[in-house]
């Protein structure tokens, strides 16, 4: 292990140390472990991948940092070594399965047909940490089966965890892995039913989101395969659910180290010479938080892409860097951001479920801090943003 690498550990040690001084605060991560089998029979499947000593190092890496949360995506292959030097200080979640030919029924003369039931996701999660329940949810929409990252052969989708910190504090966590795209794909411009397969899962997180919505947070992570310049999200997820007025979806690398601003979304092109779509740092894992109007909050205080302690003999685990965060309770909604009064009616002519600026004039979403007047079935309120 080299001096970097020390040093490097070291500061991440010392940030998770820092979120566990304080019960108010609490530390997640999330981490794609490449667990494909590096071979099947005689074929190279992901040769590259860290295989059997790295999924261990992977293990260790995490064992070392002590978030109280880590979730991981492509846990297929390695599964015992990856969770090794983790079972003694963490409840490790229910493994699905794995990729290849042993031990699955596969009709070898059809093999189109097959799909592996494995979603390749899973959590360790502190031993003081309660978990109340868990639900395992496949994606609606998907797209390729023999290119374009093959998502059709395993079960993708997300899991929702409903859980209890030692504070008492109750939250809910969605981890998943959405449709991917293959490079060559992404740089010739033929990527649009990859896009269209992700648009239908963000949707679809979307509406189990705001169906189960209540007055927990919500803390969505994974591998989501999304850059905010080549995926409308902020449109059909942070704006779509801002605007239902019942919550707040803020993404902890935009707030904390892109100033409050979404890359912009960027015409499709081909030809990209590199991943020129990338933004100041975004990379596809992401750390996603939702704050209920009515209920308790959250605020994010520290964001890591570990893109040097994640190493062994200077060389990447793997093909993606770990991303964690820490957040702190920050009391309920009327505390800290969100709060409705009733006033006098602004529009005698609008219909419900409407937005009003101060000067009257309609307005889609609620975009900047500010006062604003809603008007719905219940009535006309002001909404103060701070």
């Amino acid at each position: 292990m080299n001096r970097k690498m020390l040093i490097a550990s070291a500061l991440s040690l010392a940030l998770t140390a820092a979120a566990q001084q304080s019960p108010e605060q609490f530390s997640v991560a999330t981490l794609n472990v490449d667990g494909l089998p590096q071979q099947i029979l005689f074929f190279n499947v992901n040769a590259n991948g860290p295989g059997v000593t790295g999924s261990l190092q992977i293990g260790q890496y995490f064992s070392e940092r002590q978030y109280d949360m880590v979730f991981f995506q492509e846990d297929f292959n390695y599964h015992d070594e990856l969770t090794l030097n983790l079972e003694d200080d963490y409840q490790i979640d229910t493994w699905t399965g794995d990729v290849g030919l042993i031990g699955h029924d596969i009709d070898l003369l059809h093999p189109q047909n097959h799909r592996f039931e494995c979603d390749g996701l899973g959590a360790c999660v502190k031993n003081n940490i309660t978990i109340e329940s868990v639900i395992r949810t496949p994606w609606n929409t998907y797209f390729g089966k023999f290119s374009h990252a093959l998502d059709e052969l395993v079960t993708k989708g997300f899991r929702r965890y409903e859980l209890t910190l030692a504070s008492g504090h109750q939250l809910v966590v969605y981890n998943m892995h959405m449709d991917a795209s293959d490079r060559n794909d992404v740089y010739d411009g033929t990527d649009e039913k990859d896009r269209e397969a992700r648009r239908g899962e963000w949707i679809q997180l979307r509406d189990d989101i705001l169906e189960k919505l209540d007055e927990r947070p919500v803390i969505i992570l994974g591998d989501l395969n999304s850059f905010y310049t080549r995926d409308a999200v902020q449109d059909y997820f942070i704006e779509a659910i801002n605007a239902t007025g019942r919550a707040k979806a803020s993404d902890v690398w935009v707030e904390l180290e892109h100033e409050g601003q979404y890359p912009e979304l960027q015409e499709i092109t081909t030809g990209i010479e590199r991943e020129g779509y990338e933004t100041d740092g975004e990379c596809y894992d992401k750390i996603i938080y939702i704050n209920p109007t009515n209920g308790q909050q959250l605020k994010a205080v520290a964001y890591k892409r570990d893109t040097e302690g994640f190493q062994y003999d200077g060389e990447p685990l793997g093909d993606h860097y770990p991303v964690s965060a820490v957040f702190e309770w920050a009391g309920s909604g009327e505390e800290t951001g969100i709060e409705t009064l009733p006033i006098a009616q602004p529009d005698t002519n609008s219909g419900s479920n409407e937005l009003f600026d101060l000067n009257g004039r309609r307005i889609e979403s609620v975009s900047e801090k500010g006062l604003y007047i809603e008007k719905n079935e219940k009535g006309t309120f002001k909404r103060i943003v701070k």
